[in-house]
C-alpha cells in the first residue's frame, strides 16, 4: 500500500471550540481522514501491514467480515482494487442477499468485492476452522484479515499514529469499534505524557478493555501506554443515534463547515465535549481528535 499515493503524516487542524475553551481546553483534529480519498484513517493503517503480510506470503486475494455498513469492507474493497488483488467480503445477515445493496456495500461490489451474505449464527462463528475450510471450497485460496481488520499487524499498522502525535497532545480521542486503532495509537505515545481516550460505538462496549489488552500482547508481548475506555457515547448502539448526538454533530458542522461522520467520529466527539464540561480536563490540556473516517 506504501506504492499508492498517500498523506501521511496526516494533518493536525487545530479548532476553535468555544465551549471547550471556557474550560481551558484547546482541541485539535488528528485529520486521518484525507490520508486517502478511498481509503481513509485508521482503515489504511490497519490494512497496510496485513496487505503487506498477504502479498509476501504469495496471496493474491483478501477474506474478510463484515456488517452492511461497514466502512472495513469498502475499504479492503478499494484497497484490493488499487493493488490488484482480489477481494471477498462475508457479510453479516442472509436477509439481505435478497434487496438492493445499500451504498457501502455498493461501493465495495463496484471496487470488484464478491460479496457472500451469512446467516448471524454462522457469521459468530466466522473464524472457526469448519466455517473457514468452508469458505476455502467456495472461494480458493485466500488471507483472511479480521473483522473491522483488527488484528496484531493492525495494532502494530497504527502505531504510526501515536508517534506523530508525540509532543502535540496530551490526550489522544479514538472512536472505537474493535479496539485496533486505540491498541496501536497508545503503544505510540509517550506514557510519560500523554494518554490515549476511547470512544466505544458499541452499545456494551466494555468488552473492548480485553480486547485491546488482547491485541497489545500480540502485537506488543503485553500491555503498552496509558490508555482508557468510556462506554457512555454509543448512544443507542452501532450506526445508531439519538436527538443529542444529531444536535451535536448538526451545530458541530455549522460551526465549522465539516459534518462528523456519524457512526464513529461524531459520538467520540460528543464524549469528548461531555467529560471537558463534565470537568475531566485540567485547563491547558490539549486534545488531539482523531478523525478516523
Amino acid at each position: 500500500m506504501d506504492a499508492v499515493p498517500h498523506r501521511l503524516p496526516s494533518p493536525l487542524e487545530e479548532l476553535a471550540e468555544p465551549a471547550l475553551e471556557r474550560v481551558g481546553v484547546r482541541l485539535a483534529l488528528k485529520r486521518d481522514d484525507l490520508i486517502h480519498p478511498r481509503i481513509p484513517g485508521n482503515k489504511w493503517r490497519k490494512l497496510r501491514l496485513n496487505v503487506a503480510e498477504a502479498v509476501a506470503a504469495g496471496h493474491d486475494t483478501l477474506l474478510t467480515f463484515g456488517g452492511a455498513y461497514s466502512n472495513h469492507l469498502r475499504a479492503t474493497a478499494a484497497a484490493g482494487r488499487l493493488l490488484g488483488l482480489a477481494t471477498v467480503g462475508v457479510v453479516r445477515g442472509e436477509e439481505l442477499a435478497d434487496r438492493p445493496l445499500n451504498p457501502s456495500l455498493a461501493r465495495a461490489a463496484a471496487d470488484g468485492m464478491r460479496l457472500w451474505f451469512v446467516s448471524r449464527s454462522a457469521y459468530r462463528v466466522k473464524h472457526e476452522p469448519r466455517a473457514l475450510e468452508e469458505l476455502r471450497e467456495r472461494f480458493g485460496r485466500f488471507f483472511v484479515v479480521p473483522e473491522g481488520g483488527s488484528n496484531a499487524a493492525a495494532a502494530r499498522g497504527c502505531v504510526a499514529l501515536g508517534r506523530e502525535l508525540r509532543g502535540r497532545a496530551d490526550v489522544v480521542a479514538v472512536a472505537c469499534g474493535t479496539g485496533g486503532t486505540l491498541a496501536g495509537l497508545a503503544a505510540g505515545l509517550d506514557p510519560s505524557a500523554q494518554r490515549a481516550l476511547g470512544f466505544p460505538v458499541l452499545k456494551g462496549g466494555g468488552f473492548l478493555n480485553g480486547e485491546v489488552e488482547r491485541l497489545q500482547r500480540e502485537a506488543f508481548g503485553g500491555r503498552r501506554g496509558r490508555w482508557e475506555l468510556d462506554g457512555r457515547f454509543h448512544c443507542g448502539g452501532y450506526a445508531r443515534s439519538d436527538e443529542r448526538l444529531r444536535e451535536f454533530a448538526g451545530a458541530f458542522a455549522a460551526r465549522h463547515g465539516l459534518a462528523p461522520e456519524p457512526v464513529y467520529v461524531a459520538k467520540m466527539l460528543l464524549g469528548v465535549h461531555t467529560l471537558a464540561a463534565e470537568g475531566a480536563f485540567a485547563p491547558g490540556t490539549r486534545i488531539a481528535a482523531v478523525v478516523t473516517g
